[in-house]
């Protein structure tokens, strides 16, 4: 068995490098390293300076890190909502993919929001046409809601659209408390 990933908050100033990594991992060249991207369907950014230091200073917002060799190699978003969460940008340097990293970033956000937030269910949102991303979450534990979202289009802090179609997707998970938090 795997020891726990180390993680820790985002502070503002991991910024400028959480930008650079979610960009670098979602959009452009450097995404196709990974399994992953959006580069076929959007070009632009995918995020910014200004959105990023936002959602580290906001209540009820949290960016987990993780960051060996004092690299900044994997992030995921979590949103208190209610009894719920909501998990974003989850995020692995796209040379790093496919190593199981993703997973266990994935695991410590659900961790997370329940030790933290007492959070019951973990919501998510995945851009339809992403079918392999949406079957890999299906993977672990997160079922289709049947709601879609529509896409910010005429936005162009969420990016430049290549097709005229792109819609969200919902994802759901119910989150189970460790043997641990149940005593």
């Amino acid at each position: 068995m795997m020891n726990a990933l180390t993680t820790r908050l985002a502070t503002a100033e991991d910024a400028p490098a959480l930008v650079a990594l979610v960009n670098s991992a979602f959009r452009g060249d450097s995404s196709k390293a990974g399994w992953t991207t959006e580069a076929d369907l959007l070009d632009g950014q995918r995020t910014d300076l200004e959105a990023v230091t936002e959602m580290i200073s906001a209540p009820g917002h949290v960016i987990l890190v993780h960051v060996p060799d004092h690299d900044l190699v994997a992030c995921v978003h979590l949103k208190k909502t209610d009894e719920d969460c909501y998990l974003g940008m989850l995020t692995v340097l796209p040379t790093a993919q496919s190593s199981g990293l993703g997973r266990r970033m994935l695991e410590a956000g659900e961790r997370w929001a329940i030790d933290h937030w007492a959070s019951r269910s973990m919501q998510m949102t995945v851009v339809v046409q992403r079918v392999e991303l949406i079957a890999w979450y299906e993977r672990h534990g997160y079922t289709r809601t049947g709601q879609r979202k529509p896409f910010p289009y005429g936005d162009e802090r969420f990016g430049l659209p290549r097709r005229p179609d792109l819609a969200f997707e919902v994802l759901s998970k119910p989150l189970v408390a460790s043997e641990r938090d149940r005593r």
